[in-house]
């Protein structure tokens, strides 16, 4: 399986997540199932002409292309001409080289939010009109049609995140290697169910505090950091818990709040990340599957019933108090 990446306007934090996959490294594990890069911009060795040329045999479909990978948003201004973003040495727009490109492809990948639904590139005024391939924040078409799907038949496949776990990009690129990605196996907006249909709060390290409601205050302490911090993890979808980065890392693990960065326009919650809105007192970001009158019951009852030790630990920045070993008092 051949694989054109191209970095359209972002970071390139993807690639740089992508490049931190450990046991086995990236390039092994998609060696190892003979997935090849025609082109990528950071780990391939052609440049200028060559690649240009490269680029031009593919749109003229002399070259094959498995997959299209496209890292960050596309730039649709001034406009909508794309002319804000040319791709150097070709004259052209990335917007006009995208849309050249992905009916070409056997399947169409956006690696990152910013690619997916136009993410961090798309925050506040968003001159440059920057989109994801497909979606336009939650409003579907954009770079591409609405109904757009590659040669599979399949829509644009969404791998949010910002920056997105290394294993998401592997997992889907084996899958699709396999014949194992259909559209069944995506959510609904487009992104890969094997870690769309988890939450960032399954394996969340602050479960126990979360189940008490003890709540951490300032970020430098362990408690739940849903009542007032910010932290969207009951409703973000992700499995970043359940399989952290480089094996032991998440934002939660971290201290620092979920900002439901795998969902369109999170950089525009209206709020501080780090702040909770609340209405009479009552965090307007609850569970989204649990009516906020149980919420509440159960959230008084449990802060009634917080033992000592949770209670303490959740305004440290430590464990202050160790479970009693069991048969002692």
């Amino acid at each position: 399986m051949k694989i054109l990446w191209l970095q359209s306007a972002g970071c390139g934090g993807c690639t740089m997540s992508l490049l931190c996959a450990e046991n086995p490294n990236v390039l092994d594990t998609l060696g190892d199932a003979g997935i090849e890069f025609l082109w990528h911009p950071s780990l391939s060795v052609e440049t200028g002409d060559e690649v240009t040329d490269l680029l031009s045999a593919v749109e003229r479909g002399e070259i094959a292309l498995d997959v299209l990978c496209l890292e960050g948003s596309v730039v649709t201004g001034p406009r909508g001409t794309g002319r804000f973003h040319m791709l150097a040495g070709t004259g052209r727009p990335m917007l006009d080289w995208v849309r050249a490109l992905a009916p070409r492809a056997g399947d169409v990948v956006a690696v990152g939010t910013c690619a997916a639904y136009g993410g961090m590139t798309a925050a506040g005024g968003n001159p440059s009109g920057a989109v994801g391939l497909q979606y336009d924040g939650r409003s579907k078409g954009a770079a591409l049609d609405e109904g757009f799907t590659s040669r599979s038949g399949l829509p644009v496949i969404n791998i949010a995140g910002c920056p997105t776990h290394p294993s998401w990009v592997t997992e889907t690129l084996l899958m699709l290697a396999g014949g194992a990605l259909g559209a069944a196996d995506l959510d609904g907006f487009g992104r890969p169910r094997f870690y769309a249909d988890h939450l960032v709060h399954h394996g969340c390290t602050k479960n126990e505090y979360y189940e008490y409601k003890a709540s951490a205050r300032t970020l430098c302490e362990i408690g739940c950091m849903m009542e007032h911090l910010g932290c969207v993890g009951t409703q973000a979808v992700g499995d970043c818990n359940i399989r952290p980065w480089n094996g032991e890392g998440s934002c939660t693990r971290g201290n620092y709040p979920c900002i439901a960065c795998t969902a369109p326009e999170f950089e525009e919650p209206g709020h501080v990340f780090t702040e909770t809105p609340t209405i009479a007192g009552i965090p307007v970001g609850l569970p989204s599957d649990m009516p906020k009158a149980w919420f509440m019951a159960l959230a008084s009852l449990s802060k009634a019933a917080t033992p000592k030790r949770i209670d303490t630990n959740a305004h440290s920045d430590r464990i202050r108090v160790a479970p009693s070993p069991k048969g002692r008092k």
